[in-house]
């Protein structure tokens, strides 16, 4: 089972949300930012290192919001902890997105977002 970690990023009352490349595997659907441990990697850690590489801020990590199993066809069972960003340094940029949005959580239905990220959308809605 692959272990990936991904952030909920604030910005008043909008979260970040990220629209997977186009021609890839989910190609299009919508995501919260983060990414896949490396061997022996701490999830704080690994996903501060995601953030960097993905959208070029340094993040602090806050708490675990979620932890989610799913399993894809595509790419088999996943294992996703959902963390809070505390706090952040830098503007958001799009480095390897398709694009990537501040939304507020009433407009989540909006988007298409990937199944195993689903689950999240209900309990950002409530905050």
């Amino acid at each position: 089972m692959r272990r990936i970690v991904a952030g909920i990023l604030r910005r008043g009352a909008q979260v970040l949300i990220c629209q997977r490349r186009r021609g890839g595997v989910q190609g299009g659907q919508w995501e919260f930012p983060g990414g896949k441990l490396e061997p022996g990697e701490e999830e704080g850690a690994a996903l501060a290192r995601e953030l960097r590489e993905e959208l070029g801020i340094e993040a602090e990590v806050g708490r675990l919001r979620a932890r989610v199993r799913h399993r894809y066809a595509e790419t088999g069972e996943l294992e996703l902890a959902f963390y809070e960003i505390a706090a952040f340094a830098g503007e958001p940029q799009n480095r390897v997105f398709e694009a990537i949005a501040w939304v507020e959580p009433a407009a989540f239905e909006s988007y298409d977002f990937l199944a195993a990220d689903r689950p999240v959308l209900e309990l950002l809605r409530e905050c």
